[in-house]
């Protein structure tokens, strides 16, 4: 087992950005300021769960192409960019991901998955339920997180929002979601 105990940040950058320019913003691409700043996920998930956080950013490059800009800033916010590549239809980065949640449940340590995915459901399901009692979370746009992750809940798993918890936006995004009346901020919407 691992000596240190970390939280394994696990960001599908796909899921991710498909979900924001999709589902939030009506199937447009994000202007600047309505991008995540992960920075800010980061030093929340430092922040709330208390412990050192691996940032591991999984990126679909079958293509042949790097997108180095956006690894550069990643290294230098202190991620691991993982570029894979693989055959036409397969998802390089949900197998990648599945993989790497096998592998931490090897090991100790905390993992929170950004993704709203049901591809994760038997790996995080299985981190869950090893008996280890690690923090298990998803980050997302929690009304767009799969029902299969709903019952885990019960079981311990922690749903944050990008945009609520994490607060890694810079402007308020045009998202129509279920809020509770205690976390309405009238000013918000002003």
């Amino acid at each position: 087992m691992d000596e240190t105990l970390n939280t394994y940040l696990l960001v599908d950058g796909e899921n991710i950005d498909a979900t924001l320019g999709n589902n939030v913003l009506g199937g447009r691409r994000p202007h600047p300021d309505e991008r995540p700043r992960w920075d800010r996920v980061r030093s929340y998930v430092q922040q709330e769960w208390g412990q050192p956080v691996k940032g591991l950013f999984f990126l679909n490059a079958t293509n042949g192409q790097l997108p180095l800009s956006f690894i550069q800033a990643l290294l230098a916010l202190d991620y691991r960019p993982i570029p894979l590549a693989g055959a036409p239809g397969e998802k390089v980065v949900d197998i990648a991901i599945q993989r790497t949640l096998d592998a931490i449940a090897e090991r100790s340590g905390d993992v929170l998955l950004a993704s709203h995915d049901r591809d994760f459901l038997p790996q995080i399901t299985r981190l869950l339920d090893d008996g280890t009692g690690r923090k298990v979370g998803l980050l997302g746009f929690r009304e767009f997180v799969s029902s299969g992750y709903t019952e885990l809940v019960e079981r311990g798993l922690q749903v944050l929002d990008l945009e609520d918890n994490a607060r890694c936006f810079t402007t308020v995004l045009p998202r129509v979601r279920i809020i509770p009346l205690a976390d309405f901020d009238p000013v918000k919407y002003l």
